[in-house]
């Protein structure tokens, strides 16, 4: 699923994969194996994925189809 929701945002941005692999600080290479699905996504670069794109990782991992981050958190922090 992951591999099919990184895809379709850049696609559907006009990105090419060399610019987010640029971005989030890896080889375009490493982004290929990951939208093609050959590698697992670690969840390091799950998480700068979704920054990027500027949604959750729960939409990049298919757990929603609701592409809008979440809200920060309001909780205290201890």
């Amino acid at each position: 699923m992951v591999f099919e929701r990184i895809r379709e945002l850049r696609e559907d941005n006009d990105i090419k994969q060399y610019q987010i692999s640029e971005a989030i600080g890896i080889r375009q290479r490493a982004y290929s194996y990951y939208e093609t699905g050959k590698r697992t996504v670690p969840p390091e670069i799950l998480l700068k994925l979704a920054d990027y794109h500027n949604t959750s990782v729960d939409y990049l991992l298919g757990h929603t189809d609701e592409k809008t981050p979440y809200p920060p958190s309001t909780r205290c922090k201890e």
